[in-house]
């Protein structure tokens, strides 16, 4: 793994003649013999980096509390490690044997990219059948969905719904007490478990249910072709890399939206928000980072993003998923074997991953810097035309310049076509 390795595992300098893991005692408990050594001098026992790993993750959701009891997250998972980990980090907080147990109620959605990515049907149903065999061990809900299916989308995912505000302590307190009180009253009346059962747990112990309209078959081969002239049409990796962002993130937002999810999480890393700070400001992106990079976004109204993995290291996820054997399933993307200038997304990562090599503090410096942007809108108002794609608001100050009047155009459409999807008017 070329990112987790970017960091040294041992001290520059260990002591002549020895081996450092057995020179050093586990930073945290100070008996057991380190496993794993994150920065020099930072060298964990199996159980402490465990219990690190999990805090880490539990802390995430506690500082920010914007995930009620009760309340359905959708968990954006595409196989790969951070999501992976993150859909696991869920799995054993709604475990009994979980200290403080998670009380929200989750599923499991995958977007197959294959076709964007030019794979054969025969490929993508080889990982569909991994993909299936992982998400049937989770126990949750899940549902697949081929990203042909943008296509099929109403036309009211591209119109900008009422930015819903997000919960503050009090009203959180508030939903806890109210959770608490209705989990007493079942089990007084014996409908429910033990009062010490969460919803995300009873889910648990009831088979895992999958969406009858999930993906059984190859999507319509019109559609999978509209998708493949589509990303044909553009000519750089880069643009190509933020139009399939642009689709699984709508494609997803809709899925959560149908079955009744109200947040969704995505296994967005430390080392990955780095990159990504960093890509959005040499697209031009900087007035919006705080939402691209934050915890929470809310752009998309009724459904808010929450990224939990964001205080985890690419390297931190790979030892964890080793020593753990958190399984996950490895999809070719759009930008496998693409050269390093390739794309603006492939330069950026190959920079800061070659300076966190020599400079081990990179990362965390970049990524504690996207923490200090603050989510303001321009002027203090949060009203006005908002980008159809990003859904953040235009960042035009004149109705006059050239990319302003545009943009005020497309945001001024009126109802939208007729026809069976909001992307295929654009085909």
């Amino acid at each position: 793994d070329s990112q987790a390795g970017s960091d040294r595992p041992c001290p520059e300098k260990p002591a002549p003649g020895s081996g450092c893991s057995h020179e050093l005692k586990c930073v945290k408990c100070k008996e057991g013999l380190p496993v794993i050594v994150i920065r020099a001098g930072d060298a964990f026992c199996r159980d402490c980096f465990r219990a690190f790993y999990i805090h880490k993750f539990r802390a995430v959701l506690g500082k920010n509390r914007l995930i009620f009891p009760g309340e359905k997250v959708l968990l954006a998972w595409s196989g790969g490690p951070s999501s992976s980990s993150m859909v696991w980090q869920v799995l054993e907080g709604l475990s009994r044997d979980s200290a403080k147990r998670l009380r929200f109620v989750p599923g499991v959605v995958y977007v197959d990219e294959g076709a964007a990515c030019g794979q054969s049907w025969k490929d993508r149903a080889r990982t569909l059948a991994d993909v299936k065999s992982i998400l049937q061990t989770t126990g949750f809900p899940w549902h697949i969905v081929a990203l042909e299916e943008v296509f099929a989308l109403p036309p009211s995912v591209l119109r900008c719904s009422a930015q819903e505000p997000v919960g503050t302590i009090g009203t959180y307190k508030v939903a806890v007490d109210s959770f608490l009180q209705q989990q007493h009253t079942l089990v007084a009346e014996g409908v429910g478990g033990s009062p010490n059962s969460t919803p995300g747990e009873e889910q648990l112990s009831q088979p895992c249910t999958q969406d009858p309209q999930d993906l059984a078959g190859p999507p319509p081969a019109d559609q999978t072709e509209a998708l493949s002239r589509l990303f044909d049409s553009v000519k750089t990796l880069t643009a190509k890399e933020e139009l399939l962002q642009t689709l699984r993130t709508h494609l997803i937002l809709h899925m959560a939206r149908t079955h009744g999810y109200s947040k969704v999480m995505t296994g967005d890393s430390c080392t990955r928000l780095a990159i990504k700070l960093m890509t959005g400001l040499a697209l031009g992106r900087g007035a919006f980072l705080a939402w691209d990079t934050g915890f929470s976004d809310e752009r998309h109204g009724s459904v808010v993003v929450v990224r939990p993995m964001r205080e985890h290291t690419l390297k931190e996820v790979a030892f964890y998923n080793r020593l753990f054997a958190v399984p996950s399933v490895f999809t070719p993307a759009i930008d496998t074997k693409a050269p390093e200038k390739a794309s603006i997304h492939r330069l950026m990562e190959g920079f800061l991953l070659r300076l966190q090599a020599q400079f081990p503090s990179t990362v965390s410096t970049v990524y504690r810097t996207s923490e200090k942007l603050v989510k303001a809108p321009r002027d203090g108002c949060a009203s006005g035309p908002r980008c159809l794609l990003c859904m953040c608001l235009l960042d035009v100050d004149t109705a006059g310049s050239c990319g302003g009047g545009g943009a005020l155009v497309c945001g001024s459409w009126g109802p939208a076509p007729r026809g069976p999807s909001a992307y295929s008017a654009c085909r």
